[in-house]
């Protein structure tokens, strides 16, 4: 076995990331003046905007060192859908309809190839969530950007009665888990870094995949949601990215425990074995087979189990705050 790995030796500071962001936020003072001001407060899955009888929703979101895996496999032929999932889950935590979607790509160098297959897999995205691509912006950044990242921003709308913030959580709620599909697009870096370790790109996982494909397949689009809010009464959503379990404080200043979790893929069990990454760890950097979550008041969780497959009761709301995981905290 290797060396024991964690989140923060792989590049990726999980408490040095929400200080610097707290940094930015304090300077951004500056609000609209007239017609169409913010709704609720920055720092949210998405940042909401007052449109009259309409709430509007903006995400921005990327890949990340998934675009590595891609790198390392020479297939960007899903990315796309990466791309567009990561940011359309981020509109499903409140609620909101994506609608509208523009790419970012910066590159040292352009290839018509990698470039054709990144467009296929944004078309893809954009089939599952039902969203237009409206335009996008493509620099050539040489000497600036090394290899290739991909970015987008998207667009939500919503009636302004039907956006959910979180804020009707209370103690006693149930969190239902929807599966992920893998790994998703967060904790890669932390992934990539026990691969190499181990040299293990083409190591086959008892499903007969390689631990590569596995890296790869891209992130679940949560688009049912949309529906499970018209059948079940929702007090808030959560969409597990990076920062796992972590995510579900940035919804509501109550504590969550969680007594009975999905279960992971094999992949999380893989890297937890060769990288000798303890539990939390795991629990604070992937999705660990939970990539979203509704938090529903008792007697309102099975709509939610009966529409997604796979879908369990997980835990709850508490009144103290934190999030525990078995009994632990995970900080």
């Amino acid at each position: 076995m290797s060396s024991p790995h964690t989140y923060r030796e792989a590049g990726v500071d999980i408490g040095l990331e929400a200080r610097a962001i707290s940094a930015l936020l304090q300077n951004l003072s500056f609000r609209r003046k007239g017609a169409y001001p913010m709704m609720g407060r920055v720092g949210h899955f998405a940042g909401l905007i007052d449109f009259g009888d309409l709430a509007l929703a903006l995400t921005v979101d990327g890949v990340g060192t998934k675009m590595l895996v891609a790198d390392r496999l020479q297939d960007w032929s899903t990315v796309g859908i990466d791309c567009m999932a990561m940011n359309v889950n981020d509109l499903y935590v409140m609620n909101m309809e994506p609608v509208a979607f523009v790419d970012y790509i910066a590159t040292d160098r352009l290839s018509v190839e990698q470039m054709a297959q990144i467009g296929r897999g944004l078309n893809e995205g954009a089939r599952q969530a039902n969203v237009n691509i409206v335009g996008g912006e493509t620099a050539t950044l040489k000497g600036l950007v090394n290899g290739l990242d991909l970015a987008g921003t998207c667009l939500g709308v919503q009636s302004k009665e039907s956006v959910i913030t979180g804020e009707k959580i209370r103690p006693g709620d149930l969190v239902v888990g929807l599966p992920s599909s893998g790994i998703h697009s967060n904790g890669l870096s932390l992934a990539r870094r026990v691969v190499e370790s181990n040299d293990a790109w083409e190591e086959t996982l008892p499903s007969g995949t390689t631990i590569g494909r596995e890296l790869l397949v891209p992130t679940r689009i949560y688009h049912e949601v949309l529906t499970l809010t018209t059948e079940t009464e929702v007090h808030g959503m959560c969409h597990v990215t990076g920062g796992g379990l972590l995510n579900f404080s940035r919804l509501t200043s109550y504590g969550f425990e969680f007594t009975d979790p999905l279960p992971p893929q094999e992949i999380f069990s893989w890297i937890q074995d060769h990288g000798g990454v303890e539990t939390d760890e795991m629990y604070r950097t992937f999705n660990m087979g939970m990539g979203f979550a509704c938090i529903v008041p008792e007697g309102a969780q099975d709509p939610v189990l009966e529409r997604v497959e796979g879908s369990r009761v997980v835990g709850h709301v508490t009144a103290r705050p934190g999030i525990r995981l078995l009994g632990e905290e995970v900080r």
